[in-house]
């Protein structure tokens, strides 16, 4: 049986090693079909041997038998794949090499729309579920599992797919690489389902591509923007869960457990971009982090100021969410009831997010209204996935009746 030690290793590579299949063969299914079966053979074999020296080289070199048996055995049908399986399958450097980043933009083709790039990109090479990624897209899963289906099916019909594009082809997928890089962080900080409140393996793999990107651009501001906010926003991680792992609510937490040397990092990227002002959707967003940073008690956040950073960033990048942080800062400034009435605009796009609910409980408290703030607790927690959100929003509720039963 294979330790929890060796099922988190294997669930940090493998995405790695898809990547690597997919750049060298160019086959989404057949690589997918091959990473499976050399999983198979590490949860067999590494019990009893132990875990090698290389686990990402020995899953590449395994999943690439598996592909180039399974392409000589279809060389007649597919002629122009047999030149790949006579190569050699142990190439050292193939297996050294990391090649995650590249294959991040090669997954974002331009024959794809942004939107089914980046649902392709983060299922294929990002280590996300299908069912992550919809809850990202605020989509059906069934609806996200077509779109996928369906941009492999298209990139199957063109001819090498993976080739390296240029120098200008690099730049036009700068911007679907960093969303998928977002949501990827997203999902490790806060994730959509399961037991636990983060996955750092993948908030901390967004976090060291980011800074990769940020080393080939460093004068983009977007790409320091991200790179800033995911810093800022992770710096508040080891304050975000309690004792037994419940969540922490960002007013509630102790801000002496925030890493503050991720801040100042954090704080100096976003302060060297401003030179050119705001105008992307991440430095905004690094902004309003940055704010929420310098205040050393919840008391003291500059609710003003975040307020019109968000109105900047609803009309950069007009989104629910964003408007549903927007509610939140509006209540801060103007009350709950001016709060309210901007969630009061969410109910068709986010009517099955347990997020819209928990923000009108947590408006409704403020507004002294404590059965509406019962009712949207109890149904947001009857909504989300995750576990420790739904432990959070029942409690909330909980405490609520104790002070005023009936």
């Amino acid at each position: 049986m294979v330790s929890r030690a060796s099922e988190d290793l294997l669930r940090e590579v493998a995405p790695q090693v898809l990547g690597t299949l997919v750049r060298r063969f160019g086959d989404f299914d057949t690589a997918e079909d091959a990473l499976q079966e050399a999983l198979l053979a590490a949860a067999t074999q590494w019990p009893g041997d132990g875990v090698p020296e290389n686990p990402r080289g020995w899953l590449i070199q395994v999943a690439q038998r598996r592909m180039a048996d399974a392409i000589r055995a279809e060389v007649a049908r597919r002629r122009r794949e047999s030149a790949v399986a006579d190569r050699e399958v142990t190439d050292q450097e193939t297996i050294d090499r990391d090649d995650t980043l590249a294959t991040y933009f090669l997954c974002c083709h331009p024959a794809l729309s942004s939107a089914s790039s980046i649902a392709l990109t983060l299922r294929a090479v990002g280590g996300l579920t299908t069912a992550e990624i919809a809850h990202a897209f605020l989509l059906p899963e069934a609806t996200m599992a077509q779109r996928i289906s369906r941009a492999k099916k298209r990139l199957s019909t063109l001819d090498r797919p993976f080739a390296r594009p240029g120098d200008a082809a690099w730049r036009e997928r700068l911007g679907p690489v960093l969303h998928v890089l977002y949501l990827i962080f997203t999902e490790g900080h806060t994730r959509s389902a399961g037991p636990d409140l983060h996955r750092t393996d993948l908030s901390g793999e967004a976090i060291r591509l980011t800074r990769a990107i940020h080393r080939l651009l460093p004068d983009d501001t977007e790409v320091t923007g991200l790179l800033a906010l995911m810093l800022l926003t992770d710096a508040r991680r080891a304050a975000r869960t309690g004792r037994y792992g419940e969540l922490i609510p960002l007013a509630e937490q102790n801000r002496a457990l925030w890493n503050r040397a991720d801040i100042g990092e954090g704080i100096r990227l976003t302060t060297g971009t401003l030179a050119h002002g705001l105008s992307g959707p991440y430095q905004v967003q690094a902004a309003i982090a940055v704010l929420h940073a310098k205040a050393l008690r919840a008391g003291d956040t500059d609710w003003p100021r975040i307020l019109d950073l968000y109105t900047l960033f609803e009309h950069l990048a007009p989104n629910p969410m964003v408007t549903l942080n927007r509610a939140v800062a509006v209540a801060m400034v103007h009350g709950p009831a001016a709060g309210l009435a901007v969630t009061d605009t969410l109910d068709k796009s986010l009517a099955d997010n347990h997020r819209l609910d928990a923000v009108r409980g947590h408006l409704h408290e403020m507004a002294g209204d404590r059965t509406a703030a019962v009712a949207a607790y109890t149904a947001a927690a009857g909504r989300t996935t995750s576990t420790p959100e739904r432990d959070y929003l029942t409690l909330r509720a909980a405490r609520l009746r104790e002070r005023h039963p009936g």
